[in-house]
């Protein structure tokens, strides 16, 4: 048996941040991506909605789409820049970690 793999807990919201920042619907963004060949056009809604991840390829197009490295997308401790696509490709911008108490 295999054990589960670790699932990054904001991929779904960047998807979606990435589609919305291009202005286009689901359909459209599915044409966007060109994975007509890889994927039925439904699974963009479940990837959104964190339901189902995204085949590698998929990711990848999606990085494509919005300028940043593919990083940028499945590490929750990275944030996506503000303009979206990036006018330059983006390693995203790291988060501010919460602060580390002192110990004593």
């Amino acid at each position: 048996m295999g054990s589960v793999r670790p699932r990054p807990q904001r991929l779904a919201e960047k998807l979606l941040q990435i589609r919305i920042a291009l202005g286009l619907s689901q359909t459209q963004m599915y044409k966007h991506l060109r994975v007509e060949d890889l994927i039925d056009y439904t699974k963009i809604s479940t990837y959104e909605l964190g339901k189902r991840e995204p085949p590698l390829m998929i990711l990848l197009q999606y990085a494509r789409a919005a300028n940043v490295y593919v990083e940028a997308l499945i590490d929750d401790e990275i944030d996506l820049p503000d303009k979206l696509p990036s006018p330059t490709k983006s390693e995203g911008i790291r988060r501010k970690s919460p602060a580390r108490r002192k110990r004593r």
